[in-house]
């Protein structure tokens, strides 16, 4: 017998947010083949983003989910995914208004 039967809802106790001005939270629109993707950040703009080589096996990532961006140095408008948020921390997102709830409608 499990001992967590009787508690079926996973509790949330800590949730990773962007740190400083150079990480940005944002919804995945549209995968555009190999490591690159577009991404809805939550400032209102879209960035063609890319998943770095170091990440690219343990990051399986589609059209909706909510990550982190890591901006580029030189150039604002691209970045690195560097985080994916699981279902049960959107959920503790979106309670405590980090998300808009029609954000993650595509």
């Amino acid at each position: 017998m499990d001992r967590n039967q009787g508690n079926q809802e996973e509790i949330v106790t800590r949730v990773r947010l962007p740190h400083g001005k150079e990480e940005v939270m944002g919804v995945i629109e549209q995968r555009l083949g190999g490591n690159k993707m577009l991404v809805s950040c939550l400032d209102g703009k879209t960035r063609n983003c890319r998943v770095p080589g170091r990440l690219k096996r343990e990051l399986w990532l589609r059209p909706g989910d909510v990550v982190i961006i890591e901006l580029w140095e030189l150039d604002k408008d691209k970045g690195d995914v560097i985080f994916k948020y699981r279902p049960n921390q959107v959920e503790w997102l979106k309670n405590n208004g980090y998300l808009k709830k029609d954000m993650l409608e595509f």
